[in-house]
């Protein structure tokens, strides 16, 4: 009865100040916090007083924009629609009503490649629905998220919960009986930069079992989401399957250099996909005033090792330019703490990441910059697909890396 009460309230409140009409199709500007809420003494009885209002029954659609909703990581707008590459990137709204539901788009990726993208759809922190895009060739999917009989009030996360190498996805509408707004700011932000680790890469399946595809890949089960989590901070995640500092992972030792994130770190990725089937993440440029996070955790090198190994020209190179992508990271976020690690799938560039980091200090007289390793993961711990981390791994080493970072603040 209480949370019903609260809902009227709420639903009343932002009526009055969106000046709400039984006008569909339109966009409603409100405030990043649509009410504040006063704690009542559990041993009193408050007298409630509300004005009588029309319950909203007609269904009005609302465009993702930033009027309406908050963006995670990064994404662009195209036509309408709020286009999202890298893992994570998504949406978050506050929400007050009797239903609301998502349209979602595919890209041009072949419905039977298995690279089509994954969402997740999350309320009130809580997984609710699942989406796998493309599927029987539909390239347009709309999801109920909430549908109830009375007034209610959500937290709701629509997050690409795959990578942006093999496909994108589209958020095109939110369709409520009711009213969305943006959720507030979060007092810290951390962006995450690194591979399939970072990723989630085949944390859904079994190592010697299942092979890799997107529907077994989970950015919200790996290490960095879980540490934005514990840490109640707002996240971006740039990071690619394969990816390194110098090389790319490679078989025959051969560098693969068209595998390295330094060159897509100022865009929105690299994918198979194309936004609205057309354009190229890559193409995109990534606005940093946009998401200024206070903490920037580079996890690099993993891939590196297959093409470096103990050859001393390959660690040579890449201590130079691990220490020169640190400088261009420092150049987007002037007033970041840079935290580098390394470990959970490989200790052999440990010594050379630590040295690039004192080499950048050096030069640069720069002492926001710190190094923390993982360990190796534990194959106890159970192994993903790829000999990638299980689920319990990155939850170690979450709480390991937030535990980190609260000792930095402190």
């Amino acid at each position: 009865m209480r949370k019903r009460m609260l809902a009227s309230v709420l639903l009343l409140c932002l009526m009055v100040i969106t000046g709400c009409t039984e006008q569909k199709s339109a966009s409603h500007e409100v405030p990043l916090t649509p009410l504040a809420v006063t704690v009542i003494p559990k041993d009193t009885t408050p007298e409630v007083t509300v004005t009588p209002f029309e319950p909203i029954t007609d269904t009005y659609v609302f465009s993702p924009t930033q009027e309406n909703v908050k963006p995670i990581g990064r994404t662009a707008v195209i036509d309408g629609v709020r286009w999202c590459a890298y893992s994570g990137s998504g949406v978050e709204f506050f929400f007050a009503g009797r239903s609301c539901s998502v349209t979602l788009v595919g890209d041009d990726i072949d419905a039977a490649s298995e690279r089509n993208a994954r969402v997740g759809i999350f309320v009130d922190g809580e997984r609710v629905r699942e989406v796998m895009m493309n599927e029987d060739g539909e390239k347009w999917q709309t999801v109920e998220i909430i549908n109830d009989d009375t007034e209610t009030i959500a937290n709701v996360r629509i997050v690409k919960l795959s990578e942006a190498a093999d496909s994108t996805v589209g958020i095109a509408s939110i369709e409520a009986v009711g009213l969305i707004s943006p959720l507030s700011p979060k007092a810290r932000k951390i962006e995450f930069i690194g591979d399939s680790i970072t990723c989630g890469y085949g944390v859904d399946g079994q190592f010697n079992i299942d092979v890799y595809s997107t529907a077994n890949e989970d950015c919200t089960k790996a290490y960095a989401y879980r540490t934005a989590e514990i840490l109640d901070a707002d996240y971006s995640l740039v990071c690619m399957s394969g990816y390194g500092i110098v090389s790319g992972y490679t078989d025959t030792g051969e560098k693969l250099a068209d595998k390295i994130i330094p060159p897509l770190y100022g865009t929105l990725g690299r994918s198979y996909g194309h936004f609205d089937g057309v354009y190229s993440p890559e193409s995109f440029a990534w606005d940093f005033s946009e998401f200024r996070p206070d903490t920037v955790v580079i996890n690099l090198g993993t891939n590196d090792m297959s093409y470096c190994k103990d050859d001393t020209d390959r660690r040579a190179e890449f201590t130079e330019q691990y220490a020169i992508f640190i400088q261009a990271v420092r150049a987007k976020n002037p007033d970041a703490m840079i935290v580098c690690t390394l470990g959970i799938m490989g200790t052999d560039l440990n010594d050379c990441v630590q040295q690039a980091v004192i080499n950048y200090k050096n030069d640069s007289g720069d002492a926001n910059v710190y190094v923390m390793f993982f360990p190796m993961q534990d194959e106890t711990d159970g192994l993903a697909v790829d000999w990638h981390p299980s689920p319990t791994t990155h939850e170690k080493a979450a709480k390991r890396l937030a535990d980190f970072l609260k000792s930095l603040s402190e």
